[in-house]
């Protein structure tokens, strides 16, 4: 698990598209250890133990790529799919592989006072009978934060770990002008 700053990442969803339409047959047969039933689903899944990530991948060219730890394992796995596909004589473009979303979480090492948050903020979601976090809608980076009492906080949305490192500074911030930590 990627940790920055006492930041895990839980989760990179990343996409491409290799430009060309794949008889995914044949894409069947070269990758090997693959779900594919195309009455019940129009894409495979092809899981990879490292980077340990599941792939989805559609005739169109298009690959969604889901449970890389970083951007960059992401990135490689997009690339090893892709090197495999070229093997088995499929003439591709390169994959241009762009992140769609990062989960990640962290602990605010205090315990939060969720109601008090929750009126003291803009943006903010709390409905306990509903879900016992209170979602922060952020700006600038535009992320979405679900606060815990517990004290820890997930953010998704980030398009870069750098998002997430600001977002995280950034609430802490926020609470600690407003006394709530």
């Amino acid at each position: 698990m990627a940790r920055k700053q006492g930041i895990s990442i839980e989760n990179v969803v990343a996409s491409a598209t290799l430009g060309a339409e794949l008889p995914l047959d044949k894409v069947a047969t070269k990758l090997g250890d693959i779900d594919y039933s195309p009455e019940q689903f129009p894409g495979m899944v092809y899981r990879m133990e490292r980077p340990e990530t599941a792939t989805l991948i559609f005739r169109s060219g298009k690959l969604v790529c889901t449970g890389a730890k970083s951007p960059q394992d992401a990135a490689l796995t997009i690339n090893q799919i892709a090197r495999k596909i070229r093997e088995a004589g499929i003439k591709i473009k390169k994959p241009d592989v762009q992140v769609q979303n990062i989960v990640a979480s962290t602990d605010l090492g205090t315990k939060l006072d969720i109601d008090s948050i929750a009126t003291a903020l803009t943006n903010a979601e709390y409905e306990p009978e509903q879900f016992p976090g209170l979602v922060y809608r952020m700006e600038d980076p535009k992320v979405v934060l679900l606060l815990f009492g517990s004290g820890k906080l997930v953010c998704t949305g980030a398009k870069r770990q750098s998002d997430v490192e600001r977002a995280v500074k950034q609430i802490a911030e926020i609470l600690k002008s407003k006394r709530l930590i």
